[in-house]
C-alpha cells in the first residue's frame, strides 16, 4: 500500500527477497502532466509485481512517468528497463552513467579482490550469488545524465541534485528546499550503515563519503527519505553517528595491523560485523565480499593519510602500519 509522505509524494516498499536489506524505498511524485519515480528495485519478478501493484493503486500512467535513479546499484536501477516507456526520461548521474556505458565486466574487480587475499576458488561463487550481478538490468536504458545543481521539477516540487560520492562515484541525493526534504538514496540510512567498498588503487571512496556527509550537514532538512528501512528526521545526529562509526572502524583496522601485517581479506576477517554468525568462516560468501570491499576502503583511506603502507608479495597486497 503506497504511503503518502507529502502532498502527491508517496513511498512504495519494494521487496528485495533473500537480501539483508529486505526492501527498497521507491518514491513516486505524481503531477498533472508528468510523474517522477525515484529508484526501482532488483530485476526480478517479485520486485516487478510489487511495483506494478503499487503503481496501479495510484493509477499511474507509466507513459507519463520519468525515472530518477540515485545510483547504479541493481536494487535501484535493476527494473528501469522494464518500467521505461517511449517518451519518458531515465535520469542517472553522469559518473555512474559513464561506468554503465563503458562497463568492461567484473574481471578487473575479481583480479583486484584476488590480490586482496580473497580466496580464488570462492571468487566466482561470490559473484554468482551477488544480487547486484544476479538481478541486474537485462539492458540498461538510455539515460539522461545529471550533475550537481541540476533541478527537476514535478508537482510544484523543485528537486535539487546534490553530488554525494562514496557509496558509488556519482551517487546523487535530491533536496527539496521548500519542504526541506532530502531523498538520501543509500548515502544516509537509518538503522544500518551504507556499504562503502573499494576495488581499485585509484579510488578513495571513504574519503569521498565522509566529505559528502560534511556537505549534507550544512543543509536544513526536516525529513530524510532513505533508500532502505525507515524514514529519518534528525539528519545531523545520524551524520554524527555515521562519522563515529567510520572513526571506530579505522581504529579497528589500525589495531589489527598493530599485531601483524595482513591482506585486506585478513583485515576484514578480524573486524567486527553485525551478522548472526559464530565466525568469519560462517559468513555467506557474498557477505565476505562486501566486508572485504569495506576493509579495502578503510585501508585506502589510511594509506592516503600515510598511516598505513602497502607491500606486494606473491601477487598479494599486504598492509602494515606506516
Amino acid at each position: 500500500m503506497p504511503e503518502e509522505i507529502a502532498p502527491n509524494w508517496f513511498r512504495m516498499r519494494i521487496p528485495l527477497p533473500d537480501t539483508p536489506l529486505k526492501e527498497l524505498n521507491s518514491y513516486l511524485i505524481t503531477g498533472n502532466e508528468r510523474n517522477l519515480l525515484i529508484d526501482t528495485g532488483l530485476n526480478r519478478p517479485e520486485c516487478l509485481q510489487a511495483m506494478q501493484c503499487e503503481l496501479q493503486e495510484l493509477k499511474v500512467d507509466l507513459s507519463k512517468t520519468d525515472l530518477f535513479i540515485t545510483h547504479l546499484h541493481a536494487d535501484h536501477l535493476g527494473l528501469a528497463s522494464r518500467l521505461a516507456c517511449t517518451g519518458r526520461r531515465v535520469y542517472l548521474n553522469s559518473f555512474d552513467a559513464d561506468i554503465v556505458r563503458n562497463w568492461v565486466g567484473f574481471d578487473p574487480m575479481l583480479e583486484y579482490a584476488q590480490a586482496c587475499g580473497f580466496p580464488a576458488e570462492q571468487l566466482r561463487t561470490a559473484l554468482d550469488r551477488h544480487p547486484g550481478f544476479k538481478f541486474r538490468s537485462e539492458q540498461v536504458p538510455e539515460t539522461t545524465p545529471l550533475t550537481e545543481d541540476a533541478v527537476l521539477t514535478c508537482a510544484g516540487y523543485h528537486l535539487h541534485c546534490l553530488h554525494t560520492p562514496g557509496h558509488t562515484p556519482g551517487h546523487l541525493c535530491l533536496y527539496e528546499p521548500g519542504r526541506k526534504i532530502l531523498v538520501s538514496g543509500d548515502h544516509i540510512l537509518g538503522d544500518i550503515t551504507p556499504n562503502i567498498q573499494c576495488w581499485s588503487n585509484e579510488q578513495n571512496p571513504l574519503q569521498d563519503y565522509l566529505a559528502s556527509l560534511d556537505k549534507l550537514a550544512g543543509f536544513e532538512v526536516e525529513q530524510v527519505l532513505p533508500g532502505h528501512r525507515e524514514l529519518l528526521r534528525d539528519i545531523r545526529t545520524r551524520i554524527r553517528q555515521l562519522q563515529k562509526h567510520h572513526a571506530q572502524r579505522l581504529d579497528e583496522v589500525l589495531d589489527c595491523l598493530a599485531r601483524n601485517e595482513a591482506t585486506p581479506y585478513q583485515v576484514a576477517a578480524a573486524m567486527t560485523w553485525d551478522l548472526d554468525c559464530d565466525s568469519w568462516d560462517d559468513f555467506p560468501v557474498t557477505q565476505q565480499w562486501f566486508a572485504t570491499g569495506e576493509a579495502v576502503a578503510h585501508l585506502r583511506f589510511l594509506e592516503e593519510k600515510g598511516q598505513v603502507k602497502r607491500s606486494e608479495n606473491d601477487n598479494l597486497f599486504f598492509f602494515s602500519l606506516a
